[in-house]
């Protein structure tokens, strides 16, 4: 049986639902775009923004949340922000992440929108650690972790090319 499907709150400006193939255009110019995932190996190709909804429709399916598609209240795509297992130093952890377009970063919708995945993971996943990977020098990411109350718990050695920086919180 597979799990209960969740979904965030809609916020005050943003709301969320699941991806679909329809998002292809959307996300691929997004994750394809070099500022949005310069913090990335690489932006990512057309295909592999195909992989990238793929993957988010299996983690539904197998722990009822994934990465989810944001938008305004109005229907216009701002990005995609959810709950997904990583790893850090070779150890499960589940994950809050986001990512915005260009145009539209730098208004408070990373913030606003993970601050709906952290409000949904208390619901209906605590007791728990909440964490969130980030690249060392994202400051933009790091900063809308510590606005959802994070701090820095470790630091992720398991990639060989870059140390990663594990920001967390345990909710009850």
């Amino acid at each position: 049986m597979s799990p209960r499907r969740l979904l965030p709150e809609p916020t005050a400006r943003l709301r969320f639902r699941e991806m679909i193939d329809g998002d292809l255009d959307r996300m691929s110019e997004m994750l394809g775009d070099p500022t949005v995932m310069a913090f990335y190996p690489a932006p990512k190709t057309r295909g592999e923004s195909a992989d990238w909804i793929d993957r988010a429709r299996r983690s539904y399916e197998e722990h009822g949340h994934g990465l989810w598609i944001v938008e305004t209240q109005e229907g216009d795509f701002v990005g995609d922000c959810g709950i997904t297992w990583q790893s850090s130093n070779g150890r499960p952890v589940l994950e809050v992440g986001y990512h915005v377009r260009t145009d539209l970063q730098g208004r408070g919708y990373a913030t606003e929108a993970a601050t709906a995945c952290v409000a949904l993971v208390r619901r209906e996943l605590a007791p728990t650690l909440l964490t969130a990977i980030i690249h060392p020098d994202n400051t933009a990411s790091r900063r809308v972790a510590e606005n959802l109350g994070m701090t820095h718990i470790d630091d992720d050695r398991a990639h060989p090319w870059i140390v990663r920086t594990v920001m967390g919180m345990q909710l009850a």
